[in-house]
């Protein structure tokens, strides 16, 4: 807003300096009028000056929020997350700079980190519908309960959770022969790709959203098909966030969809994920979604707030 407004403020000098002349030029003025255009172009001059120093103000406070978020982000989030593990989802057109800062302050705050689940384009494509649903009822379990109106990826995202979360503090940690075939299974079709151990079953996890809308046909059941795989992974785990950049909260943007649907009141948003502040209230919005509460977090429309408030008790993880 502050580039435009010095940008426009400018032209509006130029174009007032250049009446003035030509005017000067063709005609002769009297003095009053000339004092007023003079006046007006200095008007402008200086308001265009006061924008650029406004700018810069700006500039200098951002970085200070993000110099704070970085230098003291460890000691906030310290045991917040103590004897927990999480699992990260990288979706289709995420900025991997987040989820490797994200990653690193949730093993500050004292989680284990199982591994990364990078979801490929492939697995969101309109023509793989079919294909996917097909490839969930042949993976599921006796364990598996499917609701009686899942679509293919509420489907698929219960046979992937099953094999990557869990609320059982027996199964944490632990991989199984059949989650494994899960995984595999998923693989093989070209819909995800894996680093880590993942497969030891996380008790929370984080999905980082893509960093620009998808514009592209379909793009909206893009974005219904990933809300349904984030909603399938909290109902299986003990908490589940979604995080972006701003532009995520934007029309067209994963975090604005899943806030405008039913998902939106038991799955976390924080549309802040790409700033250091961002990372930290990610980690609080982990730790408050294991007490059962969850909110939307951030600068986006429909936010409950910057971060939780009150903001969940240090060393307390649920």
């Amino acid at each position: 807003m502050i580039d435009f407004r010095y940008h426009l403020v400018s032209i509006v000098a130029i174009f007032l300096a250049l009446a003035l002349g030509i005017v000067l030029g063709s005609t002769t003025l009297s003095d009053s009028v000339s004092d007023t255009l003079r006046q007006q172009a200095n008007s402008a001059a200086k308001t265009a000056q006061q924008a650029r120093i406004a700018q810069r103000q700006m500039q200098h406070q951002l970085g200070g929020d993000e110099q704070f978020g970085a230098v003291l982000s460890e000691q906030i989030v310290a045991d917040r997350l103590k004897g927990q593990s999480v699992v990260l989802f990288e979706t289709p057109g995420a900025g991997n700079d987040g989820i490797e800062r994200v990653s690193e302050l949730a093993k500050n705050a004292g989680a284990t980190v199982t591994g990364r689940v990078t979801l490929q384009k492939k697995l969101l494509d309109e023509d793989q519908r079919a294909t996917v649903e097909e490839l969930a009822t042949q993976l599921k379990t006796d364990a598996v309960q499917f609701p009686g109106d899942a679509g293919p990826y509420a489907k698929a995202g219960a046979v992937l959770a099953s094999a990557l979360v869990t609320k059982d503090p027996a199964k944490t940690g632990r991989e199984d022969a059949t989650g494994g075939a899960v995984l595999n299974g998923f693989k093989q079709a070209g819909y995800i790709t894996a680093s880590g151990k993942p497969g030891q079953h996380a008790t929370l996890a984080i999905m980082v959203a893509p960093s620009n809308p998808y514009t592209y046909d379909g793009g909206a059941d893009a974005n219904k098909a990933l809300i349904s795989l984030a909603a399938a992974m909290d109902a299986a785990n003990r908490g589940t966030v979604v995080g972006g950049p701003a532009t995520s909260a934007q029309e067209g943007g994963l975090i604005a969809a899943l806030r405008d649907s039913d998902t939106g009141d038991s799955v976390s948003t924080v549309d802040t994920v790409d700033t250091s502040l961002g990372q930290i209230v990610t980690i609080l919005a982990l730790q408050n979604e294991m007490s059962g509460k969850s909110g939307r977090y951030g600068t986006g429309a429909g936010v409950s707030g910057y971060l939780p408030s009150p903001a969940p008790t240090a060393g307390k993880n649920g």
